[in-house]
């Protein structure tokens, strides 16, 4: 797209649906889904747009930003705002308007099914099935969820989705959380015991992370957190991948230091295949906690209606960045 050519609203990625087909009865909307990919052409793009729309692939930068000469909005398709500089977006006077709770349902679930489906080897079992065997002994020493101890990392609005559906299967819960008083709602709601890290990771049977990528959380899960784990417990993470030292999460699995774990999630997206896809102990998905139709469609419709309303100079509903009308100017 030619650097002259101005825009109302680029999407960068692949976002659709009918409130993308409503913004673009009232905007020009240029749709791009693959531009994240080539930053030259991102750059030339976005020098002429007054709003972006973009999912956790398209790198919104303070380069990028300075960049968007006319730029008064950036829409988040999600809830993590780890890919934009949200400082140089405030300072420029840029709202950056998100997707908090959209989303969070279908993550919650996404965790659920990970940890039964560890929990009695679902994945190994239906492949086995599906070449033509029969073996229910090979299969036998699953394990209940009932009973088990779930330690949930970060207590927000997804691990408390989590840790609630837990407790409807009998399971009991431990939170960390150091930005949560133990008289928080979710926790009293849960019965959860709050707890420091180091603590719940040696007492729970499963592990489930729902923190953002931070300096605090990045490598937080490394090889002296694993081995206080229990040899027979499980690590699922469906939050950001840079929580794992991958390295260090491979050699606990193949070491026997922890059970098994289920990751929706990597350091880097799309990995390189290594050593963590061999396991056979371990469950990886393409980062889809989100990505069912209806939080999809519920994503679509939230960021679409903020950025309408922040080109019409109204405030957004879901504002990531201090409340503000736009003020930047072409």
């Amino acid at each position: 797209m030619p650097a002259d050519s101005m825009i109302d609203i680029l999407i960068s990625e692949n976002i659709a649906g009918a409130p993308v087909d409503a913004l673009r009865s009232k905007f020009k909307v240029a749709f791009e889904p693959d531009l994240w990919k080539n930053r030259k052409a991102l750059t030339e793009a976005i020098s002429g747009a007054r709003a972006i729309i973009v999912r956790n692939n398209t790198d919104v930068d303070a380069a990028l930003l300075r960049a968007a000469t006319n730029l008064i909005a950036v829409g988040r398709a999600g809830v993590g705002l780890d890919n934009i500089d949200m400082k140089a977006a405030t300072e420029l006077g840029i709202v950056v308007a998100f997707t908090p709770d959209q989303n969070s349902i279908s993550a919650a679930e996404l965790a659920l099914a990970f940890m039964m489906a560890l929990a009695r080897n679902i994945p190994a079992a239906s492949a086995d099935t599906c070449a033509g065997n029969w073996n229910r002994n090979r299969f036998m020493g699953g394990t209940e969820l009932y009973g088990k101890t779930l330690g949930i990392i970060g207590a927000g609005k997804i691990g408390f989705l989590t840790a609630s559906r837990a407790r409807a299967f009998g399971m009991n819960i431990l939170a960390y959380d150091p930005f949560l008083s133990e008289d928080h709602v979710f926790l009293r709601q849960l019965c959860a015991d709050q707890v420091e890290l180091d603590e719940l990771l040696s007492r729970s049977d499963f592990v489930s992370c729902h923190v953002p990528a931070s300096p605090a959380t990045d490598g937080m899960l490394d090889a002296a957190r694993l081995r206080r784990m229990k040899k027979t417990a499980f690590l699922v993470n469906t939050s950001r991948g840079r929580l794992i030292v991958e390295e260090d999460l491979i050699e606990a699995l193949k070491t026997g230091v922890i059970a098994g774990a289920a990751l929706d999630v990597r350091r880097t997206e799309p990995p390189q295949p290594g050593e963590l896809e061999k396991l056979p102990n371990v469950i990886l998905t393409p980062h889809i906690g989100a990505f069912t139709v209806e939080a999809q469609e519920r994503v679509t419709r939230t960021v679409c209606a903020d950025i309408e309303r922040l080109l019409a100079g109204q405030p957004a509903l879901n504002p990531a960045t201090p409340f503000r009308l736009p003020q930047r100017k072409a």
